[in-house]
């Protein structure tokens, strides 16, 4: 029986290694797939892992339509036995929905990869309904590490350097790169924290600075 299947991790967990290994391991067995993205960090239709693997994908805009897009395929001949969709935190609603109608209705698998909130610590709407819907949903076991040596559960932005709760959600950048972002001059970059430093906005950097900021003089 097919399977919606979600693994979701943090950013830096692996999702897009897996994602890649994924594709390989049934394409070895003879299964033939389709890969998708969207918002990737190296651009436009492409997996890219941070290990340096990468593969074409078709890129997943707004009014994609997976149904269609499957229907379509087999109609005129292809073949088709799972689907691969990484980035699906960005994913509508409609687009999970799709998917899952696909595995139901088609016997198709797919194998679904994203995080689960955004840097405000809320659900993705692609992450919610893939929570609502999924057959199975995975935790990634290669686990990200805040800088303090902690398990990282939560993604921040950072722009020029500052920790930010507030701004557009989709702003494509990476952990320990810095990107343009869109609004103008910021400087965009992501890193994982645990909740603690978190919900005190203590990145790497600026716990650097306070334990090399000069202690105060005692007076007397």
């Amino acid at each position: 029986m097919a399977e919606l299947q979600f693994f979701t991790g943090t950013m830096d967990s692996g999702k897009s290694t897996l994602a890649l290994q994924t594709n390989h391991n049934h394409a070895a067995r003879g299964r033939s797939g389709r890969i998708f993205t969207t918002h990737d960090r190296t651009g436009q239709a492409q997996v890219s892992s941070r290990l340096g693997l990468t593969h074409d994908a078709i890129e997943v805009e707004a009014d994609f339509d997976f149904w269609r897009y499957v229907v379509d395929s087999l109609t005129q001949g292809a073949r088709i036995d799972y689907l691969v969709c990484d980035e699906a935190q960005f994913y509508t609603r409609a687009q999970i929905d799709q998917l899952a109608k696909l595995v139901d209705e088609l016997q198709i698998d797919v194998f679904a990869f994203g995080i689960l909130t955004d840097f405000r610590t809320a659900l993705f709407e692609g992450s919610q309904r893939l929570v609502e819907l999924a057959d199975r949903m995975n935790v990634l076991q290669v686990e990200a590490l805040c800088w303090c040596g902690k398990r990282a559960t939560h993604n921040a932005r950072t722009e020029n350097g500052v920790m930010v709760t507030e701004g557009e959600v989709i702003v494509v950048g990476d952990v320990e790169e810095q990107d343009r972002g869109p609004a103008g001059d910021a400087n965009v970059a992501y890193e994982v924290l645990c909740r603690q430093h978190h919900r005190r906005h203590l990145t790497a950097a600026r716990a650097k600075a306070v334990s090399l900021a000069p202690e105060p003089l005692p007076f007397g």
